[in-house]
C-alpha cells in the first residue's frame, strides 16, 4: 500500500474518533458505517474531518533550539518538532529532538525548514575563508548544508545569510529581510526552496538599523548598526524573527495538500492498491 494511503486511513480513524453525530445521516450507532454512507448521502461533515487531519503537516525545524518556528507551526495545529544538538530554549522540550539532525531526515516529514550553521559559510567571515578552506572547515560546512538540499522530503526551505553557497550550490530562490515582516531591522537572508512558494512580505516597515553587526558602521545617514539594541551574541543573532516564523507557518502551513476531490479518489479508488 502506498505511504499516502496509510496517512489517509489514519486520518479516517482520527476523524471517526472525533465524530459527534452532527451530520444529518449519521449518529453514534452508525458512525462506523459512515464511510459506506458518505458516497450515497453526499454529506461534507465527515469529509471535512478527514481533510483536516490529512492537512496536518509533520514539520521538522532543523538546527533550531529557540523553537520560534516550531511553536508558530504548532499554533496552526501541525505536528512540528525542532531539532538541534543543543537543549531547547523555547520552553517545550516535548517538541524538541536533541540529537544529530542527520539521523532524523528520513523520519517521514512533510516539510523541513533548515538553518545549517553559517559560521564558515557567511560572507561576513570571508576574510577567514582561505584558512577555513585550507583546514577543511568550510568544506565540512558545505557538505552539511547539502545534506538538507538532498533530504528525502517533498517541501524544503533552507535559510542562511548571504555567503559562499550562492556559488557552491546555486543562487537562492529569494532574499528576505526582517523589515518585510514587521521588524525594524535589516538582515538580508537567503532562502532556497523546494516544493514551496516564495515567502510573501506581511508587514513592511522602515528599517532603523542592521541586526547583529559591530556597532558604529552606518546603514544610512543618521542610522547606526545595532542602534536599536546594542550588542548581541551569535546565538541571539541566529534566532528567527517571530514575524518571519509566523509568515512561514501561515503561508506554508495552510497550503492544502489534500482537497475533497483528492480524498474522495484515494478513499474509493485506491484503498485496495
Amino acid at each position: 500500500m502506498k505511504p499516502h494511503i496509510y496517512k489517509l486511513l489514519n486520518a479516517i480513524y482520527l476523524a471517526l474518533s472525533d465524530c459527534d453525530g452532527m451530520c444529518e445521516h449519521c449518529n453514534e450507532r452508525l458512525k462506523r458505517k459512515c464511510i459506506q454512507i458518505w458516497p450515497l448521502n453526499g454529506t461534507r461533515y465527515f469529509m471535512n474531518l478527514i481533510i483536516t487531519e490529512m492537512n496536518k503537516l509533520r514539520v521538522l525545524i532543523a538546527c533550531e533550539e529557540s523553537q520560534i518556528i516550531c511553536k508558530a507551526f504548532r499554533e496552526k495545529g501541525h505536528e512540528a518538532y525542532s531539532c538541534d544538538i543543543q537543549d531547547c530554549s523555547g520552553g517545550h522540550p516535548e517538541w524538541h529532538i536533541q540529537d544529530d539532525i542527520l539521523k532524523h531526515l528520513n523520519d517521514g516529514w512533510d516539510l523541513m525548514i533548515a538553518h545549517p550553521p553559517c559560521t564558515h559559510l557567511a560572507v561576513a567571515g570571508a576574510v577567514h575563508w582561505k584558512k577555513k578552506q585550507s583546514d577543511g572547515r568550510q568544506q565540512s560546512a558545505i557538505l552539511f548544508f547539502m545534506e538538507f538540499v538532498n533530504a528525502p522530503i517533498l517541501k524544503i526551505a533552507i535559510e542562511n545569510p548571504v555567503g559562499i553557497m550562492t556559488k557552491k550550490y546555486k543562487k537562492p530562490d529569494q532574499y528576505i529581510e526582517p523589515f518585510e515582516f514587521g521588524h525594524e531591522y535589516k538582515k538580508k537572508t537567503c532562502l532556497w526552496l523546494k516544493g514551496l512558494p516564495i515567502l510573501l512580505p506581511t508587514q513592511i516597515v522602515s528599517p532603523k538599523c542592521y541586526w547583529g553587526q559591530p556597532q558604529g558602521q552606518a546603514y544610512k545617514k543618521g542610522m547606526k548598526l545595532n542602534s536599536c539594541g546594542g550588542h548581541r551574541t551569535s546565538k541571539m543573532r541566529s534566532k528567527t524573527f517571530p514575524g518571519i516564523a509566523n509568515a512561514m507557518a501561515e503561508q506554508w502551513g495552510t497550503e492544502n495538500l489534500y482537497d475533497n476531490d483528492i480524498v474522495e479518489y484515494e478513499l474509493f479508488n485506491n484503498t485496495t492498491q
